[in-house]
């Protein structure tokens, strides 16, 4: 599978090589990263991505109860229920509607949770994100980081709510996630995503990955 040059650039980016702004343009600082990215994988005897083409994972909730339905089933690639149950509803590679012009090439994970929740004033609603839901997301993820060669970084691993920021593709106003279990209110994504891939870094090192 061949990447496009957005995800290229967000794939240099997670291996520490910086192509310039994430923009799907193929200039000069993003061919020297693409070169450079090459060089440093092929040193430690692997390609610049995994064959699957599988670069990132996608962290979402379902808006739904804490039990998966047919619609999370079919939306996404690995559900986690309220009490940390983790279903693999499809292959990794499979093609999944998950994130709006961003799904080739991630691996999207979802907590079924957040039901009739408000942003602002904010309300969880009657399933918040469970402490047992991040536990497991943290552990699926850093399954998959060392079943594809996906680095831990905000490139690579990110909520819906970074994909915007981060890799410059617009969505829908997604807020998913940027409220964990223990917090007054949401906060900036990016802040919760750093603390979410602290914990999935503490995971590949509890798995001896």
């Amino acid at each position: 599978m061949t990447l496009d040059t957005r995800a290229l650039q967000a794939r240099c980016a997670a291996l520490g090589f910086w192509p310039g702004p994430i923009d799907g343009k193929r200039g000069p600082r993003t061919e020297a990263a693409i070169a450079a990215a090459t060089a440093a994988q092929r040193a430690k005897g692997l390609p610049l991505y995994h064959r699957s083409g599988l670069t990132r994972v996608h962290w979402h909730w379902t808006a739904g109860a804490h039990r998966a339905n047919a619609v999370d089933r079919a939306a996404y690639h690995i559900l986690i229920e309220g009490d940390g149950t983790v279903i693999r509803a499809a292959e990794p590679s499979a093609a999944r509607a998950h994130t709006r012009n961003a799904n080739s090439g991630a691996i999207g994970i979802s907590l079924c949770a957040m039901a009739g929740a408000v942003e602002r004033p904010f309300n969880a609603g009657a399933y918040p994100v469970t402490a047992a839901q991040i536990g497991a997301l943290a552990r699926e993820t850093a399954r998959a980081c060392q079943a594809y060669d996906i680095p831990v970084s905000r490139w690579s691993t990110l909520s819906h709510a970074e994909v915007q920021p981060t890799l410059a593709i617009a969505q829908r106003q997604k807020w998913d996630i940027s409220w964990l279990p223990g917090m007054s209110s949401p906060a900036d994504p990016i802040t919760v995503g750093d603390r979410l891939r602290d914990l999935v870094r503490a995971e590949i090192i509890n798995q001896g990955v």
